[in-house]
């Protein structure tokens, strides 16, 4: 009978397998079941030890199992005995067991050879983890190959495990065997070597074509599958990686549940996870139960996380506290969030200190900070080395910011270099910068290109930019009379706009001005109002056009005297000119005067003319 010798293997966990249906039960739960349960089992062990009276081999060998399997050594070994000396091979098992448990290998062996020649599948296993543990590799191949290929889920486990870490290829096909067979633990770790494998697949094929593609997502549902198998017998860690899987692609209800399981099992970083999903639901105070259960048992990432939800409530000492906790197990984070806390209190001191330890452990982030820290402080010197640190560590900040530093000497092309770099990574403002760069030295196609980028990823700047450049290129378009609408609208002007929709007061003009041109009035007077109300001197002036034409004189005088003001030579000429025509030569001379001094030439020439035109009548 081999039944046994299959339940009761101690080798591979440390623990006696609870036979189906039986748990634990702690006594205050104890129900009507587990008094059942136990009277069924004395009532089996006493049938088994009456068989064994009348010398039935077999429940000789079942009931040594049976105490074996209840901790009771002393009273197993005597049955088992018996029974193997009868050639009973999972009574032979069973004391190998027994005998290892014990704590004499050797002999443990003795009896697990017997058994696994006698054709035991458990035996061989056991016989094969031993003489692993004896550094035997050969004969511990030998026999985890037999336990294996007779179909025992452990065997082909302890084999598989032993090729992997012998760099076999023939170690997936085991693995495979074994968690097909149920093995959660193979489960996990398959489906790791086909994340593995996936990840190496999605870095080298950068150009893959579909075929490659497919590839890549049939490894994934694979890899998915064999988590779930694993997640579903109980493994806690193939529990948080499903659940990765599953929040990363939107399910987050279920991913939450796997994380609850994964948590409840003890996995910090589930518990962790499962925090971060709360607190994105809203539910910040079930994340913080979660993050502090994880923190106590020792996630930095959690305990950043306690850190920052304390910083936001003003509870800036506690949130030290998380921080460096976060630092002692090992989060460099934590040394970062804490500089980042002293900086905000003004502490720049400790902000420094903090920000260097975290750098000095390779934070990048930190590291650019720190450069920043120092470069407020007048240390430039000391802030270039800590900038190329972080960028050549991938900070893309970093790497903008020292294209900075070196336009501020004048390297520009040292400065674009790393402005191109920043770019290539998707820093909005750096392709900003390299696009300003292209058109300086002509090469508009490129120009274009990174303006385009830039304008794409928000910039203000780089959408005018480039509305302006496809402005340029623009055939003349014919003149159309005020309030005469055309609808069509160019991918220039829908780049104005753009720029302008963002507070861009040059585009606001620009579109107001590309309005009027069509004929709308309405729209164009929406957007020089908008601009003149900013601040714009053009877009107060030509405002100042607008109602002038319309026939609101006054008004335009208004926003003339406020584009004078602001220093525009042509709104002071056109007061001077609308308080000549009204008979108040002295301030129309005012207003020439300031148009003479503001300019530009053609401008100055026209007032002065005005001005002595004006001189000669008020002396007259």
């Amino acid at each position: 009978m081999d039944v046994m010798g299959d339940k009761a293997t101690l080798f591979e966990t440390g623990r006696f397998v609870q036979p189906s249906g039986e748990e634990a039960t702690p006594d205050e739960s104890r129900d009507e079941t587990a008094d059942a349960v136990e009277t069924g089992e004395a009532v089996e062990e006493m049938s088994l030890r009456l068989a064994a009276q009348a010398g039935d081999v077999e429940a000789v060998s079942v009931l040594g199992a049976m105490l074996l399997r209840r901790g009771d050594l002393d009273g197993a070994e005597p049955h088992l005995r018996a029974a193997t000396a009868e050639g009973d091979r999972a009574a032979a098992n069973n004391l190998g067991v027994l005998l290892h448990q014990r704590g004499y290998p050797d002999e443990a062996a003795g009896w697990w050879r017997v058994a696994a020649v006698a054709g035991s599948a458990a035996a061989a296993h056991a016989l094969g983890r031993h003489r692993r543990e004896c550094g035997d590799e050969p004969a511990a191949e030998y026999w985890l190959r037999q336990s294996a290929e007779q179909g025992h889920a452990l065997g082909a486990y302890a084999l598989a495990d032993l090729l992997e870490h012998r760099g076999d290829p023939g170690a997936e096909q085991w693995m495979r065997a074994a968690a097909e067979r149920g093995h959660r633990e193979a489960a996990y770790r398959l489906a790791r070597a086909l994340d593995h494998q996936e990840c190496r697949g999605s870095r080298t094929d950068g150009d893959a074509d579909g075929c490659e593609h497919d590839n890549g997502v049939i490894v994934r549902a694979e890899a998915e599958q064999w988590y779930r198998q694993a997640a579903a017998r109980g493994h806690r860690r193939a529990a948080l990686h499903l659940g990765t899987i599953l929040e990363r692609r939107g399910e987050l209800k279920e991913a939450g549940r796997w994380y609850l399981t994964s948590a409840k099992d003890g996995e910090a970083r589930a518990a962790c996870a499962l925090g971060f999903l709360l607190r994105d639901a809203g539910d910040t105070e079930s994340a913080a139960v979660w993050w502090l259960r994880a923190a106590q048992e020792g996630d930095g990432n959690a305990a950043n996380a306690l850190g920052a939800l304390h910083a936001e409530r003003g509870q800036t000492q506690t949130a030290e506290r998380w921080y460096r906790a976060a630092m002692d197990a090992g989060d460099d984070n934590g040394a970062y969030n804490l500089a980042l806390l002293c900086a905000e209190q003004g502490r720049t001191v400790q902000a420094e200190q903090w920000y260097r330890r975290a750098a000095y452990a390779g934070h990048r982030e930190a590291a650019n900070a720190l450069a920043i820290l120092l470069l407020q402080g007048g240390d430039t010197a000391g802030a270039e080395p800590w900038f190329s640190k972080a960028a050549e560590a991938g900070s893309v900040d970093a790497a903008f910011n020292l294209g900075i530093l070196f336009a501020g000497r004048g390297e520009e092309g040292v400065a674009l270099r790393w402005y191109e770099r920043a770019a290539a990574a998707g820093h909005t403002e750096a392709a900003l910068q390299v696009g300003i760069a292209r058109l300086r030295d002509g090469d508009e196609q490129e120009a274009e290109r990174h303006l385009r980028c830039a304008a794409g990823g928000g910039s203000a700047e780089a959408a005018y930019r480039l509305a302006a450049v496809l402005d340029a290129r623009r055939p003349p378009q014919p003149a159309h009379e005020l309030g005469e609408t055309v609808h069509e609208k160019t991918e220039c002007e829908e780049w104005y706009e753009r720029a302008a929709t963002q507070g861009h007061r040059r585009a606001q003009v620009r579109v107001g001005m590309l309005a009027a041109a069509r004929g709308d009035v309405v729209e164009a007077a929406r957007w020089y109002r908008t601009a003149a109300e900013a601040g714009s001197r053009n877009g107060a002036f030509n405002l100042g056009l607008l109602l002038a034409r319309e026939g609101s004189e006054p008004e335009a005088a208004v926003w003339w005297t406020r584009a004078a003001d602001a220093g525009h030579g042509r709104a002071a000429l056109r007061l001077a000119l609308v308080y000549a025509r009204r008979g108040e030569l002295a301030e129309g001379q005012r207003w020439a005067d300031r148009a003479v001094s503001l300019g530009p030439g053609e401008v100055a020439e026209r007032a002065a003319r005005l001005r002595d035109a004006l001189r000669e009548e008020l002396s007259a």
